[in-house]
């Protein structure tokens, strides 16, 4: 079992992943880290994963490939960069009024097309660690 999650941070969700795949069914929580790494990279995207936490230049590239309608008009000069030393503690509001930690004015179709073929190659190897689990 895969629970596939467009939200970057999932902790509590990969504890649950580890502690259930001892004794039931495998379960996979995709995309991690490192996929979202290649993403970006694949997508030839400008910012990395710390400086474009949330609504930039990843997450409005897929939206425009996908979904351009949610994209609100001004997102191309939406831009809001933050250093959140105490998100955890704070939340976003502390950081930004508008939900935007990042550059989504650097976002368009073509990165969000890109970054979603990354993603779909990088599921291949969960996939298979998945089939060819024991148990």
């Amino acid at each position: 079992m895969a629970i596939v999650s467009g939200h970057g941070g999932n902790y509590v969700l990969g504890n649950v992943a580890q502690e259930a795949s001892v004794r039931g069914p495998r379960i996979a929580v995709f995309p991690q880290g490192p996929d979202w790494h290649q993403a970006r990279e694949d997508a030839g995207m400008e910012t990395d994963g710390y400086e474009d936490m949330h609504a930039g230049e990843l997450e409005t590239s897929l939206l425009l490939a996908f979904y351009p309608e949610v994209v609100r008009p001004g997102n191309e000069s939406a831009d809001w960069t933050a250093d959140r030393p105490h998100l955890l503690t704070l939340g976003m509001a502390a950081y930004t009024k508008s939900g935007v930690v990042g550059r989504p004015s650097l976002g368009t179709t073509a990165k969000g097309q890109l970054a979603m073929a990354s993603l779909v190659r990088s599921f291949g190897d969960t996939y298979n660690v998945l089939r060819n689990a024991p148990g």
